[in-house]
């Protein structure tokens, strides 16, 4: 029976290397395509753990949030899919209308299930799927935004050992999403918009972990 419970996590982390956190989790509403592109923009084509991201956009205009990034980073970005295996250095967008939920195996999954917050894809979703698989190897971003979304999803990273990172007020064009994740108490970090890709190499390269 141990065997079993432990095939799941040598799927997870056998991909990545010797690291303090192989996922790092961005969500954002509005003014969040600037706030994602500064950041992907200012990290290393090598940085060694894997990205993903909750934009919340209109269902009714096609997406073209991957090909943006794209242009704006040195790492590989692709829409998220159903069965992608998580991969250090690749950025993993939700796609419009659908939950992006990380797999207790270290897959994804794409989501039809009822909005959260009133959004789908919602960034509570995600971050608690990724607190309750990554556990302390995982760090939750919450970016400029309307709403809370992100606050929940925070007390969930929190409760599993992660870490949690706020964009602070005088960067965000929109601080109602850092702050609800700010008033519960449990933010490591409150940081500007310009720290937060330095911060996210120093943390995750800075200590190894056997």
């Amino acid at each position: 029976m141990n065997a079993l419970i432990q095939i799941p996590q040598h799927r997870i982390f056998s991909q990545f290397p010797n690291i303090a956190f192989n996922v790092v989790v961005l969500a954002a509403s509005m003014g969040g395509l600037k706030a994602i592109s500064t950041i992907l923009s200012a990290l290393p084509a090598d940085f060694p753990a894997a990205i993903l991201i909750v934009q919340h956009l209109s269902p009714k205009v096609p997406s073209h949030l991957p090909e943006i990034l794209s242009k704006r980073t040195a790492l590989r970005v692709k829409p998220a899919a159903t069965g992608d295996v998580l991969r250090p250095g690749t950025v993993y967008v939700a796609v419009p209308t659908q939950h992006l939920l990380v797999e207790p195996n270290g897959t994804l999954l794409l989501s039809d299930t009822p909005k959260m917050n009133f959004v789908r894809p919602a960034a509570d979703k995600l971050f608690m799927s990724v607190a309750t698989t990554y556990k302390s190897r995982a760090i939750a971003v919450v970016l400029t935004g309307s709403g809370s979304d992100g606050a929940l999803g925070v007390l969930s990273i929190k409760k599993h050992g992660g870490m949690a990172i706020a964009q602070d007020e005088s960067t965000s064009e929109f601080f109602n999403m850092p702050g609800a994740a700010i008033a519960t108490g449990k933010v490591d970090l409150v940081l500007p918009l310009e720290a937060i890709a330095s911060t996210l190499v120093h943390l995750v390269t800075s200590a190894a972990v056997a």
